[in-house]
């Protein structure tokens, strides 16, 4: 099963995550989250953030779920990445975690591809 790990603004991931039990009726395996705020030096955060990837891979790769694309949550994921085991999304919004969540169990490619299909088709206008 890949590993899934949150790296966001605050706890923007701890409650996507408590969202994600809610649906799901049960807090599911292998993931953790780090919040981090504007006092934390994201050099200082780097270290932690490396441990707590371990914690969630159990050698079939981390997908790394980031909210905004440039901002110190993304910028730690992305010292992070390693092809192919270690993968980043930013943007990672309640419907793309649901959909990393239901297929996990497949091979990082289709996770990553089913991800951000999740994340984009999760946004509707509302009529």
């Amino acid at each position: 099963m890949i590993g899934i790990f949150l790296i966001t603004h605050g706890t923007l991931g701890e409650s996507l995550i408590q969202c994600a039990c809610h649906v799901l009726n049960k807090r599911p395996a292998q993931i953790a989250q780090l919040g981090l705020s504007g006092q934390d030096d994201p050099l200082d955060m780097l270290p932690i953030a490396r441990d707590m990837l371990g914690w969630v891979d159990n050698g079939h790769g981390v997908l790394m779920l980031t909210d905004i694309y440039g901002a110190t949550p993304s910028n730690v994921a992305a010292k992070l990445l390693d092809p192919g085991h270690i993968e980043g999304i930013a943007g990672v919004n309640l419907p793309m975690l649901l959909r990393v969540l239901t297929y996990r169990e497949r091979d990082m490619q289709t996770l990553v591809q089913r991800a951000v299909t999740g994340g984009c088709d999760g946004v509707l206008h509302i009529k």
